[in-house]
């Protein structure tokens, strides 16, 4: 008997061989990047020094709170790991729409909770810096969603 490939034995190889794929990056799957990347730095800080991050960003929070921010680092890394596994799919419009719901939902809300306490006075910068980067993730989301798929970065010939 001799030695098979992971995954050869059920066809996995024909399968892979009529999968589409985009010959140049579509803006989608910048964005699908871009927002895992974001989400994985997030989520990682907050599971593994939450004391660091809310140290800076919630100076009077008791360390008894912190599994908060575990909760949602557990729910970031979710997101993170489904928008890295989804990165090659071309999403937009009518394409992928729940992917772009959930994070259209993830990043408005975010945006929206993190611009109201921006308005405050002596906010931290670090606030500042994730409120910006929620926005501009909730601006490209709700783009996707409502106009659909974008051209390729690159035009083809």
């Amino acid at each position: 008997m001799g030695t098979v490939a992971c995954g050869e034995s059920r066809g996995f190889h024909r399968w892979l061989a009529i999968v589409p794929r985009p010959a140049t990056d579509v803006i989608s799957t910048v964005v699908s990047r871009a927002s895992a990347a974001l989400l994985l730095c997030g989520g990682l800080g907050l599971l593994f020094v939450p004391d660091l991050i809310f140290g800076v960003v919630i100076p009077g929070m008791p360390a008894q709170a912190y599994w908060l921010g575990q909760l949602l680092a557990a729910a970031w890394l979710g997101v993170a790991t489904l928008n890295w596994l989804q990165r090659s799919v071309v999403i937009g419009g009518i394409y992928a729409r729940p992917l772009v719901a959930t994070n259209c939902v993830l990043y408005l809300v975010s945006a929206l909770s993190l611009v109201r306490v921006v308005t405050a006075p002596a906010v931290p910068w670090a606030v500042c810096v994730l409120a910006a980067l929620m926005v501009v993730m909730a601006a490209a989301y709700a783009a996707l969603m409502f106009r659909g798929p974008f051209d390729a970065l690159v035009s083809r010939e």
